[in-house]
């Protein structure tokens, strides 16, 4: 187990090189993290918290570059669901990232940026630098793992990988395993970046802006999968932008247009392309039962947490059936489950927005 050397409040170096999946080595490793509420005598009271693709250490605090509050500021805080009052909440950047922990932005051993020399990485790889930021804190085990989509991947492979790290698993809107129209979707995404003529093969670094319109589309075809459809509609439904005649061109003539190229112009000031190919291919390797000999319910026979999954029903990026295949491998193993469907209007983003059953479940699972 690589260990760690405390820099400051917000960030870690491992003093030895974490091992990755590929079985490669990366030295030099940091970790950019945020902590919210007081960590307990015992230590018994930590919750760590799993970020999403596009999501970083920010959960509840208001974000260094586009000011905006928290992505799970609703979920996270005094007296919410998640309380602050009551745990130590820890989120960190993932490994490969481009928030301020080691990723293909960062300077190799040889001082220049990794860029596409970066090694592959995974999910476990994820998991096993933020085990290693735990055991540099002193938390030998946590209260609870949370994370939804991309977090959720992350809580589970935490389950299956650490056993004996946690006391509670929660996964929300998520999945063991990507099917090949995730694949697909994360596809078309990395091809937009790669097409774009400023990616310069992943070495544009110091060179101009980069491949900001390709991580654009990216942006805005990922985006699509994480709405619904009713959501959508509502929202948006075919009505025009606020102008006296339609231009019959290439201009945004309909709002969701609009939206969804703000989405994508936004995300470019805050991402790394580099980033989102590396992070991207990690969640699509990710296959927790092929890790453990081919069978799922192998994944969690040593551990001994308590899980819940929890799923919405207008999620078509991982539906309800995928929650409900890790809860048949929790229950072939015995293992202590609980398991939801939610309705809510917004599809797979349902769980970062306002539904307030969602908000009873993880208060009370945590607590």
């Amino acid at each position: 187990m690589a260990s760690a050397v405390a820099l400051d409040a917000k960030s870690i170096v491992l003093d030895a090189p974490l091992p990755l999946d590929s079985g490669q080595e990366l030295p030099g490793v940091r970790l950019a993290y945020e902590s919210y509420g007081e960590l307990n005598a015992d230590k018994s009271n930590a919750i760590l918290v799993f970020h999403a693709l596009t999501g970083d250490q920010y959960v509840a605090s208001s974000h260094p570059i586009t000011g905006k509050p928290g992505w799970w500021d609703r979920m996270v805080g005094p007296g919410k669901p998640i309380d602050t009052a009551r745990y130590h909440v820890i989120c960190a950047n993932v490994v490969g990232g481009c928030m301020g922990s080691t990723g293909p932005a960062s300077a190799g051993p040889d001082g220049a940026p990794y860029a596409m020399r970066f090694p592959v990485i995974t999910i476990r790889d994820m998991v096993r630098a933020q085990v290693a930021l735990l055991d540099a804190l002193g938390i030998g085990r946590l209260h609870a793992v949370v994370g939804g989509s991309m977090g959720g991947m992350q809580a589970l492979s935490f389950a299956a990988n650490f056993p004996g790290r946690a006391d509670r698993v929660l996964a929300i809107a998520t999945t063991a395993r990507h099917s090949a129209q995730n694949i697909a979707f994360h596809e078309v995404g990395r091809q937009a970046v790669m097409a774009d003529p400023e990616w310069q093969g992943g070495d544009y670094y110091g060179k101009g802006k980069g491949p900001e319109k390709g991580l654009s589309v990216a942006r805005m075809a990922a985006h699509i999968t994480y709405l619904s459809e009713e959501g959508l509609t509502e929202k948006f439904g075919r009505r025009l932008q606020d102008r006296e005649a339609k231009s019959f061109g290439f201009d945004a003539d309909f709002q969701v247009e609009s939206y969804l190229r703000y989405q994508g112009i936004a995300f470019t000031d805050r991402f790394d392309a580099n980033a989102y190919l590396y992070i991207t291919r990690a969640m699509d390797y990710l296959d927790l039962a092929e890790e453990h000999g081919g069978r799922l319910a192998d994944a969690f026979a040593r551990s001994d947490a308590r899980f819940c999954l929890v799923s919405f029903d207008t999620d078509w990026l991982y539906p309800t059936a995928e929650s409900r295949h890790v809860v048949h491998a929790l229950n072939a193993v015995a293992a202590p489950v609980s398991f939801v469907e939610l309705s809510a209007p917004y599809g797979h983003d349902s769980f970062l927005l306002n539904v307030p059953a969602l908000d009873r479940v993880v208060k009370g699972f945590i607590e």
